[in-house]
């Protein structure tokens, strides 16, 4: 894979969904595309698809399928698990975003530092959980998780067998 073209998400309402992640979080409405046919199944379904774009030329998409309705979260799967994040260029960039979302009357989390990474988390009007973040990991961090990514994956998954049978 050579990079991330765009991840798709389902909407409430299209004009909604534009005002949060154009008017608040200031990502660019690049495309609308309409049609009533869905081009890889042929089923007959109207709906909106959305771009939004970001800096490195990827996309946050959005599907307006013309019922209203909100995405309904998992039943199996706690609401902090799926999520979106966004990486921006540096730390005041995050605290603008914080309080332009805090403004808006969004609830987000004080700054959470995972110690390779400081984030905030906030919901948006679909449900969706994002994750805005920064990178602040040390010389040579990635070269050591990737090393060790195999091992602790492992670890896991004994540690997930004991889970499960217990």
């Amino acid at each position: 894979m050579r990079k991330l073209y765009h991840f798709a998400y389902p909407c409430r309402d299209a004009e909604e969904t534009r005002k949060f992640y154009e008017g608040i979080l200031g990502l660019a409405l690049v495309n609308c595309m309409q049609s009533d046919i869905v081009p890889s199944t042929g089923e007959e379904k109207p709906y909106a698809h959305i771009f939004f774009q970001m800096g490195d030329g990827s996309y946050v998409a959005f599907f307006d399928l013309g019922t209203n309705e909100a995405p309904l979260p998992s039943e199996n799967t706690p609401r902090w698990v799926q999520h979106l994040a966004l990486e921006v260029d540096d730390l005041d960039q995050l605290v603008v975003l914080q309080d332009r979302l805090r403004k808006a009357g969004v609830e987000t989390t004080e700054l959470v530092d995972h110690g390779f990474i400081k984030s905030i988390y906030f919901f948006d009007p679909n449900g969706l959980r994002l994750e805005l973040t920064i990178r602040t990991e040390e010389p040579g961090y990635l070269e050591s998780a990737a090393a060790a990514a195999h091992g602790e994956l492992e670890s896991w998954n004994k540690k997930k067998a004991r889970l499960v049978a217990s």
